[in-house]
């Protein structure tokens, strides 16, 4: 199953043999590629709490603990639409995020260094099969996700896919816009735990059809699967759109950026109590929110063999009006988030929804995949969409408190910790939707004051303003493998763009 990461000449080498129309393309896109990640790990470097960093002094220039000194560019820890090109290491110029890391020689930080090299390459194939822009909208769900690109805005491994061959990237990532044909293997209903309604076209007779991913079938689960379905990859690879019909969501046992894809049996247990919470806060939020529905989930026990069909977020649009939906990672892509108005506008919506639902208990992970936005036919946000409940956070206390009836959950989801539901959602949502969508700290910081003083004062808002913005440590997460959950920073807040402290 494990393939040694792609360096950019083993990429270009299998490039030749398997698309040499894009071996020029490729070539060119490197440079830009490189500053893209190197953009990344600058940011990490700058503000995530690496132990191996001693000192971070104006300039900027970072002090190592073992006296070594390293020097970049003033870093907008929400920018993404400027790069870092080069950066210094005791006066030695690095344009290469791998070339750097390696360099510094800290622990696990060769491994780490060869998924750098693998973002890069991945990123460069990337842009170099991208079509002529168009200036029309796409019609079809799939396509407004596979207009992203460049993967995640702020982690180094935006586009690391260890064990994806060139081929099998280009056949299977959704920037690619490919058509994957899904197979599924056959298994017994005794055998297998389902929750929600599985559907009869994926049954054949007291067996269920459960789909696969091909790289799947090929690398994990060693054999090809039965009756195909022709599907469109979305944003995260794993997660298909059946034209006309649900979204599929399947194991993929492959480390893509910093998690590998698998589906929990824990989390087939709970998805359908999951998907009734979900329409109790929609129906709680004023017509502003939408929850998509698991209609059905199932797993023959492994999390190397599981799916889950959702509704697709288009269920939400009212096309006849000319109404669209799309991720909003995808919003760049339109040209709309470069207006100061529509980004207030923006802002407003997503806080409304977001802080009413902390508030009442609920801390979505509303970074740019699983948060989506409707859009009126002249571009202006109406409304939210939400998707995947796997990883939000409940609190029974908070619920209780507003007299939501408290659903039977279980495990991680459940918490009352009020750090750890307000990291859950400023991490993905302001740190993470609403920062990429705004492109800059600056923009990011005008948007949020215009809309706050119209917010209540509620203890999480106050927390929001008041204190360093929580961010999930990318980096050092990568470089801490024998931490387990998630590690965290604290970015200067966008309001002030002052550092704080890195524990918040």
């Amino acid at each position: 199953m494990d393939r040694p990461p792609l360096p950019e000449t083993e990429v270009a080498e299998e490039l030749a043999a398997v698309r040499p129309d894009l071996v020029q393309r490729y070539a060119a896109e490197l440079p830009g590629a490189r500053a893209a990640v190197l953009t990344r790990l600058w940011r990490a470097l700058a503000f995530e709490p690496l132990p191996w960093i001693a000192d971070r002094t104006p300039g900027p220039v970072l002090r190592l603990a073992d006296g070594r000194r390293l020097r970049g560019p003033h870093p907008d820890p929400y920018a993404t639409t400027s790069y870092v090109t080069v950066v210094h290491l005791d006066g030695l110029a690095y344009d290469d995020p791998a070339r750097l890391m390696t360099d510094l020689a800290v622990p696990h930080g060769s491994a780490f260094a060869a998924e750098l090299g693998h973002s890069v390459a991945s990123l460069a194939l990337s842009r170099a099969n991208q079509p002529a822009p168009v200036d029309e909208w796409p019609t079809h769900d799939w396509e407004w996700e596979q207009r992203i690109v460049d993967g995640h805005p702020f982690h180094p491994n935006c586009r690391s896919r260890p064990g994806f061959s060139v081929a099998e990237q280009l056949a299977y990532g959704p920037e690619h816009r490919p058509v994957v044909t899904l197979g599924s293997v056959p298994v017994g209903a005794d055998e297998s735990l389902v929750t929600g309604v599985w559907p009869d076209e994926l049954r054949d007779g007291g067996r269920l059809l459960i789909p696969v991913h091909p790289w799947q079938a090929a690398h994990v689960l060693k054999r090809s699967g039965d009756a195909p379905l022709d599907a469109h990859p979305l944003m995260s690879l794993r997660t298909l759109a059946l034209p006309g019909g649900p979204h599929v969501k399947t194991a993929l046992s492959a480390r893509l950026t910093s998690s590998v894809r698998d589906i929990s049996v824990y989390s087939i247990g709970l998805s359908a109590t999951l998907s009734a919470f979900g329409e109790t806060l929609a129906a709680r939020s004023d017509g502003l929110l939408h929850v998509t529905r698991t209609l059905g989930a199932a797993t023959a026990n492994s999390p190397d063999l599981a799916a889950v069909l959702r509704e697709s977020p288009q269920t939400y649009a009212d096309t006849e009006a000319g109404e669209r939906v799309l991720p909003v990672a995808a919003l760049a892509t339109t040209g709309l988030p470069r207006s100061p108005v529509w980004l207030a506008e923006f802002t407003r919506l997503a806080l409304v929804v977001c802080l009413r639902l902390l508030e009442s208990g609920v801390a979505l992970e509303a970074h740019g995949q699983n948060l989506l936005v409707v859009l009126s036919r002249t571009g202006a946000p109406l409304r939210l969409v939400y998707r995947d409940l796997a990883d939000i956070r409940v609190s029974p206390e908070r619920l209780a408190g507003q007299g939501i009836p408290v659903p039977e959950l279980s495990g991680r989801i459940v918490t009352d910790d009020e750090l750890t539901l307000r990291r859950k959602l400023f991490g993905s949502l302001v740190a993470g939707a609403l920062a990429g969508t705004a492109g800059s700290g600056a923009a990011l910081g005008a948007a949020l004051a215009a809309v706050v003083p119209e917010l209540p004062r509620t203890p999480d808002l106050r927390a929001l303003l008041e204190q360093p913005l929580p961010t999930k440590a990318l980096t050092l997460m990568r470089l801490s493998p024998e931490l387990s959950g998630d590690q965290w920073t604290g970015l200067p807040n966008p309001l002030v763009l002052e550092p704080g402290p890195s524990d918040q």
